[in-house]
Order: structure tokens, then C-alpha cells, then sequence
């Protein structure tokens, strides 16, 4: 089931997520997390942003494979997620929230990530992820540790967009 998405300016999106643990419904928190990105025609989404401030996240680039063919169709659930390196190089990519609708803007980060998480049955995996799925995983678990996009930004930049983010903050509910 599709549930709203956390608009900026919530204390939620701001907020430290709790580990994932074998007695949450782990199944259904990945299928409301898939519904929820599906209907908003997403790449990513966290816990946070439907309002649960737990250490999940889903990826899906089925949306960005239609405009893109170099870009692999991926889907992937990600449970108590930990960056354990980083590359030094980094890239600058446009990258936009759906918590944070209508603002895109450059951030720079780390083209390549070594990682360790939980896959939906809790076996724990390490592995080499680069190219936009390390984007993708980078910028939701940033939402896990109540870290935006947009607090990668340069300072002028954010300044330029903060009447856009006032507009979004007097929206949201939560």
C-alpha cells in the first residue's frame, strides 16, 4: 500500500533511524516502501520519509532505465545499512528527493562505496557498489541519519533555493 511521503520541514526527515529487527514486519515495510516510490515514480526511498524512523531503504531504477539505456534496471531492499569506505574520487550528479519535490540541484560525492547491509531474510552482506546505485544508496542513507541532499549543497546555492524550501516547509503536515 502507497503511503504519503514526508515533505521537508518535518522533524522526522531530521531524525537518527533505529535498527531493523527480526520482530518488525520487515516484508511489509519493503512492500509499502516499493508502493509508495512506484506511485511517486521514484529511484529511492527511506523509512523516514513515510513517517518510520527505521534503517530501510528500497532502490529501484526502473524510472530512470526509460530515459537512460546505459542505466541497468536494479531493485534492491536495504536493511541496517553501514558505508564502510569511500572512494576518493568523487562525482557531481543532479540529484532531487521526493521529500523535497520540484528542487534538483548538484551534489558531489563519492563515485564508489563499500558497504554492509541486511537483505530482507537479515543476511548480512558486504559489497563494492559505484555509479548511480552508490548515488542512490548514499542519498538514502543519508535520510537514515536525518541528512538531505540539499545540506551537500554550497551555502549560495542553498540560500537560492530557500524561498522554494520555505513554500515546501509551509506545506507539509507533519
Amino acid at each position: 500500500m502507497a503511503l504519503p511521503i514526508i515533505l521537508y520541514g518535518s522533524t522526522v526527515l531530521r531524525k537518527h533511524c533505529f535498527e531493523v529487527k527480526e520482530e518488525d514486519n520487515l516484508k511489509e515495510i519493503s512492500d509499502e516502501l516499493f508502493d509508495t516510490l512506484k506511485k511517486a515514480r521514484g529511484i529511492g526511498l527511506a523509512a523516514p520519509q513515510i513517517n518510520l524512523l527505521k534503517r530501510i531503504f528500497v532502490i529501484d531504477t526502473t524510472p530512470m532505465v526509460k530515459d537512460d539505456v546505459s542505466i541497468e534496471q536494479f531493485e534492491g531492499v536495504y536493511l541496517n545499512p553501514e558505508i564502510l569506505d569511500y572512494e576518493k574520487d568523487s562525482v557531481t550528479y543532479t540529484e532531487g528527493c521526493l521529500s523535497i519535490p520540484d528542487i534538483f540541484e548538484e551534489v558531489k560525492r563519492p563515485d564508489k562505496i563499500y558497504v554492509r547491509y541486511q537483505d530482507i531474510s537479515l543476511k548480512t552482506h558486504e559489497e563494492e557498489l559505484d555509479g548511480i546505485i552508490a548515488r542512490i544508496f548514499q542519498h538514502e542513507y543519508d535520510h537514515l541519519e536525518g541528512i538531505l541532499f540539499i545540506d551537500r549543497m554550497n551555502l549560495l546555492k542553498r540560500k537560492l533555493i530557500a524561498g522554494k524550501l520555505n513554500n515546501i516547509k509551509r506545506s507539509s503536515i507533519t
